[in-house]
């Protein structure tokens, strides 16, 4: 941890690169296929994030679900449509997810250093710098 505005904590690069945005938490794992390609707005019904826009944020989730096609093509329709997460903190990566992201270049990681998920929430400025493996809470 470093400097008294900002809070840095390690963590894994899966997907190499470097983003920024406000934290969005989530529960519930994420099945990008429910989330509108041209709002970002999460329409899964009765999922943590039903109603909210995850697109320029930066998710923080448990992992992904559904099929391989679902999730593949649901993240692909939200990058395209510039409503895909700046960057994804994970708990419980899939291949298929990492996949996508690589391909897709949005920066991801996993194995955040636990006292991240107590000091972080909701509407922080997260950065995430996915190369240096680094997570930066901006308060």
């Amino acid at each position: 941890m470093t400097g008294s505005n900002t809070i840095t904590f390690g963590c894994h690069r899966i997907a190499g690169g470097r983003a920024a945005g406000e934290a969005l938490f989530s529960s519930d794992d994420i099945c990008f296929y429910l989330v509108d390609p041209a709002t970002g707005v999460v329409i899964e019904k009765g999922h943590a994030l039903e109603g909210r826009s995850i697109a320029g944020k930066v998710l923080v989730f448990p992992g992904g679900k559904g099929s391989s096609v679902v999730q593949a093509d649901g993240l692909y329709q939200l990058a395209a449509r510039g409503k895909a997460p700046a960057a994804m903190v994970i708990r419980h990566p899939d291949t298929v997810l990492v996949a996508s992201v690589i391909i897709m270049e949005l920066p991801m990681v996993d194995k955040a250093d636990p006292l991240f998920y107590q000091q972080a929430a909701d509407g922080d400025y997260i950065e995430i710098d996915a190369d240096r493996e680094k997570i930066i809470i901006k308060r």
